[in-house]
Order: structure tokens, then sequence, then C-alpha cells
């Protein structure tokens, strides 16, 4: 992962997606490392299945962290 990114999330899918699209609705660039998925497709099994992770640029971080936290509330 490039290093101008961040990690603003880590859980289940459903709840990354979530997160995703809520970012992209509001102009964030958002992107998903799922190592679960790429264990399987590789052949091998996960430690921690579905821990998927949402990165953003180090730029975007505070405003995401906010989103994510208003998000958070609704649920």
């Amino acid at each position: 992962m490039d290093t101008d990114y961040i990690k603003v999330f880590g859980g289940n899918k459903i709840e990354a997606q979530r997160i995703k699209l809520t970012l992209e609705d509001n102009n964030i660039k958002a992107v998903i490392k799922d190592e679960t998925e790429s264990a399987r497709l590789a052949g091998f099994g996960s430690p921690l299945p579905e821990l998927i992770e949402v990165f953003v640029h180090k730029d975007e971080e505070e405003q995401s962290l906010a989103l994510i936290t208003t998000l958070n509330k609704k649920a």
C-alpha cells in the first residue's frame, strides 16, 4: 500500500462497503484491502476471516474519520 494512504477502518465486508460508498459520495477516494479474498485466491486460508480495511489518502483522513463517526452514530 502506498505510504500516502492511511487506514481509517477495519471490520467486516458489509461495513467496509458502506463506508467506502459514503466516502466516495463525499468525493473521497477510498481503497479497500481484503486480505481474506487475496488469501483465498492464492489458495491459502486467512487467520482473520472477514477483516477488511479501508484506506484513504492522508490529506483526507480527518474528513473521512468525521464521516465514519457520523455514519456510526446513525447505525
